[in-house]
């Protein structure tokens, strides 16, 4: 009688288990397949970082998706999406409420430093901002035309709003645009207005995309806050980020759950070392794992 309830019970795990439509195939580091959302702005250079793992690893199916900050935070709520890239990490409420829910909380922290590029049209006379003048045109005292890479909370669109509007609604002058590209389209076309872009958007010096258009849009000059001498201002670039002169410094962040070495932890480790912090750097990013520096050499 012990042996039947037995088997019974073993034919009805085995049951429930191959009829959970949410189990799938266990993946390894480098094969398998998981969902990720990511926010918008990274795009550029998250493709970039995926097609290099994939040319290494073409066992691993990585299915991506590009949306506000907002969405990333919501997928990741969901069984579905294990891994996501936004510009922060987990308050302590967060951290709290995965562990409760899942058992363990999910690992996070930064990979690299992106920047909020401030365009403007390549025949812009005005190209030095200060953090006052640009809150000024956010907020509507300035009536300035600005643009920004959508309604909802993206990273750039929640930094601004943090760090200098205070919270505070932005005017009737700022519009949003279906995504950092039409961003930087709406500026090639309105040479009077201000837009908000990530810089791995536009600062990439190896793609051919951005350098045609650069030929149209520029980045402008903000003030540096941290700088000892009054009046200076820095250009977005690795230099000025890295030193803390360019004031709108945008982290990318890695959010991951699994409690088990995965697909995620296999491109996280990636991005992690010396190849895909590598990539951040070519991509005139400011790597955040490693530190790569230039030493002069004289060779006769």
């Amino acid at each position: 009688m012990f042996k039947y309830i037995g088997t019974f019970f073993i034919t009805i795990s085995l049951f429930a288990c191959s009829s959970n439509p949410k189990q799938s195939s266990q993946d390894t580091t480098s094969a398998g397949t998981i969902h990720i959302s990511a926010e918008e702005t990274f795009k550029p250079i998250l493709d970039e970082q995926i097609k290099v793992f994939k040319s290494s690893y073409p066992n691993a199916n990585i299915i991506i998706e590009y949306k506000s900050e907002i969405e990333c935070l919501k997928d990741f709520e969901s069984d579905s999406t294990r891994m996501i890239f936004i510009t922060r990490g987990l308050n302590k409420t967060e951290e709290a409420a995965y562990k409760n829910q899942l058992g363990f909380t999910p690992t996070f922290g930064i990979l690299a430093y992106d920047a909020i590029a401030i365009l403007v049209h390549q025949s812009a006379k005005d190209s030095l901002f200060t953090l006052s003048d640009l809150r000024k045109r956010l907020v509507g005292e300035n009536a300035q035309q600005v643009v920004m890479d959508g309604s909802h909370l993206t990273g750039v669109v929640r930094f601004l709003k943090d760090s200098l509007t205070k919270n505070k609604p932005f005017g009737k002058n700022v519009m949003s645009a279906d995504g950092s590209a039409a961003v930087i389209e709406y500026i090639k076309n309105n040479p009077n207005a201000i837009g908000f872009v990530a810089m791995n958007w536009i600062g990439d010096r190896y793609d051919a995309k951005q350098e045609i258009a650069r030929k149209y849009v520029k980045t402008a000059m903000l003030e540096c806050t941290l700088c000892s001498e009054k009046g200076l201002f820095a250009q977005p670039s690795q230099s000025t980020i890295g030193k803390g002169e360019y004031s709108m410094s945008l982290p990318i962040y890695y959010i991951l759950k699994e409690n088990a070495p995965g697909l995620g932890s296999g491109l996280l480790n990636f991005m992690s070392l010396e190849r895909g912090q590598l990539i951040f750097r070519r991509s005139f990013l400011v790597p955040a794992k490693m530190s790569f520096k230039k030493r002069n050499t004289m060779v006769n």
